[in-house]
Order: structure tokens, then sequence, then C-alpha cells
């Protein structure tokens, strides 16, 4: 009998990877089965118009090739699979590959060799290697900055640059003595007041650079010509109603002064809701910005070179690596915002932007790209090594760097980079706040191999492995937090020091408690805001006792953190007292059991994270004693708790006495001013008294 042949296009369009799944496991995924009651429907995810150039919808995006789960699964965890640009067709065609194929070696068939040695070819221009690395050859030479030439009317803008602050921090030579002295942490520290940032802590740790003044001493920097003209369409949005549009806002105006001071800056008002779009288009400026200026000096260089008959000049104008830009967001829909932010600035005028594999983009949200800016194109999941800009998660970029040990772990990519943006900082703080340190600690290392570097181009401060003291830091979250300082104080050194948001509001969340009830805020004695057996040992000796009698039952314990949520669950379970625990890994199930228990009196005490109320928010009914273990992260989050006190009440009728105990150390400056307001808040920590009392729900709190 002649082989069996599978004309299945399914088959036809796995990558080398995915038919060697199919090999091990001898079957496809269920997802492949066709059931004909429950019909496969593929969700397309499309960026939306630009403002001012609308979009045309084009033939190959109505007619998208239909795949299996399955398959976009695989596709977003293989780099390089079914990578086409928006304007290419997917020319895929059965070619009746043979099952018995994915049995034999590769070479082993003379016919199809061709076809193993690039299984991706026929999706255009992207393939994978045998060591599974992604590769671009298609668009490789033209995003290369080693061969390229500058554009027309960009020979001769070196004396425009001269004074520009991009230049000036590149070019600083930093001695032995002074790198020294940053690394020792000793820092001069100043405090000025912005109009629209507030109250600003500045650092410097070096004499010659001035610490920051008023806004004047930090004007707008020159912004590419590239850049101009599409920066005031973005900021359209801003514009008041009735309002003229500006080219940019007061807060932006301020955060790009300090941006293009080369200072690290933490902006810790960047609400979600007000204040974040304002920031991301300010910070994508300036990241463009930056690009544009530094592969634009390169390839001026490069024109040099080719015309100078000196062979003893050179140019220091690159790292060891490409890559110069890192931005580290904690979802997948904060990299789709960035990179249309992106398109959106770069956009020539009335023509439409070359951005290469935006169709593979839209279909996976945005997944971990790399990119290369060169001219007025733009490339999308571009390698590392090729990469101008790196977008990803820190989840997903500690899979590629790997732990000391794994054989295939790679942190050089991330060796020269210049600027590190760190966005939505409070969210990757309810993630695994690890996965973040981890990627800091691998910033800016020698790298293990040159990578086909020219050395004779490669500026001194990065051979001397000093590129951390020039790297600038931009973190930016809606809260004070101290973990979140710390990225600043601990993993960033950089030389000409920095700006931190020290804008502590006012008026406490704990105004916006509907429920009469009774808060006692209970202080304890802490070494450090680490110490969690201080806070553990006071819960468990004045706390923990007043509520094991059975009249206080219904008690409700709010735990901010993960590693304090166990360390209760284990001590209650030994202590064999009645609880139920909700956590962000409880099961739909689990959580349902535990809420029904609580509500109806068999638990006592309802163990509560803050990770599960950060993610779900529900209400939990049946509450008559609440205690904060710690004060909540965000401070909405108190409120909220102490208004489900409301749901037991509506639904009982009868009166309820309830009761709200928080602790809180000195450590915990911040969540306490963000909740009682900053006045009440310094009265509390200076008070000698440790027990303080605040009723809401009242006419008047006391």
């Amino acid at each position: 009998m002649g082989k069996r042949r599978r004309g299945n296009q399914e088959i036809a369009n796995l990558t080398k990877k995915q038919k060697k799944h199919l090999k091990e496991f001898g079957e496809e995924h269920p997802f492949h089965d066709n059931v004909a009651d429950r019909p496969e429907k593929t969700q397309i995810l499309r960026l939306p118009d630009s403002p001012q150039r609308p979009e045309p919808e084009s033939e190959e995006d109505s007619d998208e090739e239909q795949k299996s789960a399955y398959q976009k699964l695989l596709s977003t965890m293989i780099q390089g699979a079914d990578d086409n640009s928006e304007d290419e067709e997917s020319n895929d065609e059965d070619d009746g590959e043979e099952i018995e194929d994915l049995e034999k070696e590769e070479g082993e068939t003379p016919d199809d060799s061709q076809n193993k040695e690039h299984p991706e070819k026929t999706n255009g221009d992207t393939e994978e290697n045998e060591e599974g690395e992604f590769t671009d050859k298609k668009n490789e030479a033209a995003f290369c900055l080693e061969t390229n030439m500058p554009a027309d009317g960009e020979e001769n803008t070196g004396e425009q640059e001269e004074e520009d602050m991009f230049v000036k921090h590149q070019e600083i030579e930093l001695s032995e003595e002074e790198v020294g002295r940053i690394l020792k942490g000793s820092k001069i520290k100043t405090q000025v007041k912005w109009p629209k940032l507030g109250i600003l802590q500045c650092t410097t740790p070096l004499e010659r650079f001035p610490a920051m003044g008023q806004p004047s001493s930090a004007p707008l920097p020159p912004i590419h010509k590239n850049l101009e003209a599409n920066w005031r369409l973005l900021n359209r949005s801003f514009a008041p109603e009735g309002g003229a549009v500006t080219d940019v806002t007061d807060l932006q105006k301020e955060l790009l002064g300090l941006m293009g001071s080369y200072r690290d800056v933490h902006f810790a008002n960047s609400s979600p809701l007000k204040e974040a779009k304002e920031v991301r288009s300010a910070y994508c400026l300036h990241v463009l910005n930056h690009v544009l200026k530094a592969n634009t000096r390169v390839l001026r260089n490069n024109a040099k070179l080719k015309e100078t008959k000196d062979v003893h000049q050179e140019f220091r104008d690159q790292g060891i690596t490409r890559p110069k830009v890192l931005i580290l967001l904690p979802f997948r829909d904060g990299a789709l915002r960035v990179v249309q932010t992106f398109i959106t600035l770069l956009e020539p005028k009335n023509k439409k932007m070359d951005v290469s594999s935006k169709k593979r983009f839209k279909e996976q949200f945005g997944e971990e790209p790399g990119m290369s800016v060169m001219k007025r194109s733009m490339r999308l999941y571009s390698p590392f090594y090729s990469s101008d800009i790196i977008i990803a998660s820190p989840l997903g970029l500690r899979t590629v760097l790997g732990v000391e040990g794994d054989k295939n772990r790679d942190f050089d990519f991330l060796s020269s980079i210049e600027l590190l943006i760190v966005d939505q900082a409070d969210v990757l703080l309810m993630q695994n706040w690890e996965h973040l340190l981890h990627v800091l600690k691998h910033l800016n290392l020698q790298p293990l191999d040159s990578h086909g570097v020219d050395f004779s181009r490669v500026r001194m401060w990065n051979l001397n492995n000093w590129a951390a003291n020039y790297r600038q830091t931009l973190v930016f979250s809606s809260i004070q937090e101290p973990q979140i300082t710390n990225i600043l104080t601990k993993h960033c050194h950089n030389y000409r020091g920095q700006v931190c948001c020290k804008t502590i509001p006012k008026v406490g969340s704990i105004c916006q408690v509907l429920v009469q009830l009774p808060h006692v805020f209970q202080m304890f004695h802490s070494d450090s805001f680490m110490d969690h057996d201080a806070r553990f040992q006071y819960f468990v000796d004045k706390i923990l006792p007043q509520y094991r009698d059975s009249v206080m039952s219904h008690t409700f314990i709010y735990v901010p953190s993960y590693f304090d949520f166990v360390r209760l669950r284990n001590y209650l379970k030994k202590e064999d007292i009645s609880f139920a625990g909700v956590s962000e890994y409880s099961q739909k199930s689990e959580v349902s059991r535990a809420r029904h228990y609580f509500q109806k009196g068999e638990k006592q005490f309802m163990l509560f994270s803050e990770r599960f109320h950060f993610y779900k928010r529900y209400t939990i009914k049946g509450i008559q004693n609440l205690i904060f273990y710690g004060l909540p992260t965000y401070p909405h989050f108190y409120s909220e708790v102490c208004n489900m006190l409301q749901a037991g009440v509506r639904e009982g009728g009868g009166s309820v006495s309830f009761t709200c105990t928080a602790l809180y150390s000195r450590y915990d400056m911040h969540r306490l001013a963000a909740i009682t307001g900053a006045d009440r808040a310094a009265q509390m920590l200076q008070s000698k008294k440790t027990v303080h009392l605040f009723i809401t729900g009242e006419e008047k709190n006391t």
C-alpha cells in the first residue's frame, strides 16, 4: 500500500515544533475536533484606526484564515510562527505532507529537504532556525544600523544637537572615583514643589550635577522632526470640551521636562482613569525621541566613516548590544496601547506607515514584542539583538532570562539598556513582585558574548561596565508604596540623580465609608517595613484573643500579603479555629462554600487575601467584625471592604453592632495617610498613644 497522505490544511500549517508535538503525542488537541453543536469561532482583535488617517479595511483582514484555539495557543508560545505583515496574504497551500514524514529525521527524504529547512518561509518574512531562535531575514537589511545611511535631510544636523541633553548625557565621562561614590549611595537631598506634580524629592549623588529646581530649570527637550507633526494630533483627546488643542498639557510639560533631563523619575499619582493616558503619551514620545536620535546619530556616523580618509577617526555611538529601551507592563493590553501610540507618533502625514508583522500583532494582542524603528518604518517581533525597544511583562521576560543552571538562558540583550520604563508598577505588586526584581538584577550586566559588535563604535562607559550609571529609569504607579520606591533606591544608580513625587492626599478614603462604624487603629512596634514577625506576634497575642469567644462570630480578616495569609492560615489550622479561607488561588467552588459557611455562621472567621479582592471584587455578606491585618495597598480598598457590612444589614433587617480594627506601624506612613488623611496620620504617628478611634456614619466624625 502507498503511504497515507493527510491533506488537512492545519497539518500543512504546523511549524516544525508543532509537528514534533504531533509526533510525540500521536494525536492533535481536542480543539481540532469538529463539534456540530458548538462550531468554533475565531475572535480577531483589530487595532483602532489612526485618529488622523483612518485605515481602510483590507480584504486580507476580512478573509483571514480561521485557526483552531490550539494553534492560536501554540502561536503565542513559539516565536516566528504565522508572522505576516498587514498587506500580505498567506500563501500557504496544501503540500500533501505525509504523516509518516513526522517519524523521519530531518534531511532523510530528498524531496522534502527544502521544505524542512525553511518550514515557515511560506508565511512571508519570518522563520525559526534549528535552535528555535526567531529570525527575520526579509526585513533585517532594511533595519540594520551597521549598513544603513541617513535619510535625506538628516546628514548635517550635528550642530543642532550640541545643546541637546541627549548628547550631553551620552558624552559625559565619569571617573572611577565618581562611580564609586554613586555605588556607595551617598546623596544630596532637596525638596521642591511644582504646580502639577506637587512635592518632588530630588536626590543627586554628584555635586557637579545640580539638583532639580523649578519647572523653568527643566524645559521641554528638542523633539525629533519625525515626531513633531503627530504630537499635537496625539494630544487632541486631552483638550477640554470647547477648548483649544495644545501641543502639550501642563502635566506632560512637567513630566517631559524631567524625562528630558535624564534623571530617574518616580511619578506616583498616575491614576488609570485620569492621568494614565497622558503619562503613556509622554513617555512614548520620550522613548521614540531617544531611539530616533540615537539611530540617526549612528547612521550619520556611518556616512562619515564611508567618506573619511582618516583611518584613526572613531565614533563611539553604540552600546555592546542594540536594545536601548525596555518597557515593562503587567498586561498585554498595555503593550497594545503603547504600540498604538508609537504608530500614531511615527505615521507620516497623508501616508500609511509601514508596520511589519502588524497583522500578527493584532491576532496576539501584542504578545511580548521586540521592536525596531528605522526612518519612518516599524518592525514588530524583531529578534532581541536587532531590536531598539523591548516591550514585555516581567513574567514573560523572566522565562527568557532563566535562572542560574538553565541551559538556554539569555540576558545579554539587556546589557546596554539606556532607558527603563516600569508602567503600572502598583499592578505588578498584585502579581509576582519577584519577577520584576529578577529582571532588574539582570540589567546592564557585562554580556557573555560579543554578538558581532564593532568594538570601535562602542562607548567607553559601556566597555567599562558603567552602563547602569547612565541608565534612566521611569517608574509610574497610582499609589505611594515602599516596595515601588525601593526600585529606585536599590536598583538605580543614575549619575544624574532621581526625582520622586511625594504628594500625599489631604482627605483619606475613610471619608467614603457609609456604615456607622467605630474604627480602632492600633499601632505596634516594628524594626523595618519587612518585619512580618512583629505584626504576626502582635496579632496573635493582642488581637486574636479578643475574637476567640463565640459571641464575636462573623469576623472577617483582611490580609494584604499572601505570605502573611499562608502564615495565618497555618496558625488557625494548628489551633483548630473555625475559619474559611479565600485567596487568589482558591477555586470557584471553594469560594462559594467559604462565603456560604461564613454568612450562615458555620465558620467563625474568614481569612481574605487582598489579591482576591483586586481580581474578583466579590461582596462578602455576613460581616459583623472586621480586622485589617495590614492596611490595604490601595486606599479605596479600605472603604470598599468597610461598606461590605451594609450587605448583611439589608438582608437581616435587624440592628447589628459592628467593629473594625486596623493594625499599622510607623513604616505604614503612606498607606495610613491615604486612609485617614495626611494631617491625622501625622498626629497618629507622633502621638504617644498606640490606639486611635474614628467613627464614621454620623453627622460628625471624631
